[in-house]
């Protein structure tokens, strides 16, 4: 009898940048990397019980990098940055098929000009505590400006 393997639960991000008059800057899709600390909140949830939010949210990364370690409270490769007003922003998942399940599109208002290197998903609105579960590098840094929108639609896979 053959083994199944499963993968972690990754995400693919589809990044899209759109300027003030609605045109397309810029489009990308990057995979992400499941930190260490999202892999035990997935046992720790799922296998063990322990309390589960399912709350998620969708925040913009700096230039620097990544790796597994990382977590809310000590990313020192790199910094969040937020040319938007608030919170990260919240994530609202579809239905889920076929191992898959692709949220609705998360649309970050820029409010300022910045370079945004990537993104990241984690289970805290704001601050350094809780998980953070997802993290990835765009192909090379972007800019955005004031007026610009951006819209990431993460889905997760286990497919």
């Amino acid at each position: 009898m053959q083994k199944e393997i499963m993968r972690c639960p990754s995400f693919i991000y589809d990044v899209i940048c759109t300027d003030s008059q609605g045109q397309e800057k810029w489009r990308e899709c990057v995979h992400n990397l499941v930190t260490n600390v999202g892999k035990n909140d997935i046992i720790d949830k799922y296998f063990k019980g322990s309390a589960y939010n399912a709350a998620w949210y969708c925040g913009l990364k700096a230039v620097g990098s990544i790796s597994a370690n990382d977590s809310l409270a000590s990313h020192a490769g790199w910094g969040e940055v937020t040319p938007y007003a608030g919170n990260r922003l919240a994530i609202a998942f579809g239905a889920t098929a076929s191992g898959s399940n692709t949220a609705s599109g998360v649309v970050f208002a820029i409010n300022a000009t910045a370079t945004i290197a990537g993104a990241f998903i984690a289970n805290a609105a704001s601050g350094t505590s809780g998980v953070l579960y997802s993290v990835s590098d765009f192909s090379v840094a972007r800019s955005v400006a004031n007026g610009d929108n951006l819209t990431i639609t993460p889905t997760i896979s286990v497919a």
